[in-house]
């Protein structure tokens, strides 16, 4: 039963991860984004936003260019945030619920796969994970 509830409920992963050590997010294929997904939508998209969900303190270290910095605990209120707030805030115009190339990121994926969820539950049908996350991208030299 247990399993059962964390495929179900990825939030739920996160709260017990610190007392469940084999705790894991189990993403559909079509909210995950490769490496070489990313870097092609790099090329071609005017509208693609990523979104950096690890601390500040984290990025300051290392970010994928391009990328707006939202750590995982704000991202259901920054993406509720009114358009103009959005973009007084960000630099950038918030994304639309249809957006085609919203793709959210962290260290190694399990943030990441959470802040998908929480934009798919406002609205955001089209968020994706990039599962390699920071790691993957400094490792293949963002290349």
């Amino acid at each position: 039963m247990y399993r059962y509830v964390v495929r179900q409920n990825p939030a739920i992963c996160l709260n017990l991860s610190s007392r469940i050590s084999a705790c894991y997010l189990v993403s559909n294929s079509q909210d995950v984004i490769s490496y070489d997904e990313l870097k092609a939508l790099q090329k071609k998209s005017s509208s693609l936003l990523v979104i950096d969900v690890r601390s500040k303190e984290e990025v300051d270290k290392g970010a994928i260019p391009g990328t707006i910095n939202i750590p995982v605990d704000t991202v259901e209120t920054e993406l509720s945030l009114d358009p103009e707030a959005f973009q007084a805030k960000f630099g950038v115009r918030k994304p639309t619920p249809d957006a085609p190339d919203l793709v959210f990121h962290c260290q190694m994926g399990r943030r990441g796969g959470a802040a998908t969820e929480k934009a798919r539950s406002l609205g955001f049908k089209n968020a994706r994970n990039y599962a390699g996350g920071y790691k993957e991208w400094s490792e293949k030299g963002g290349k």
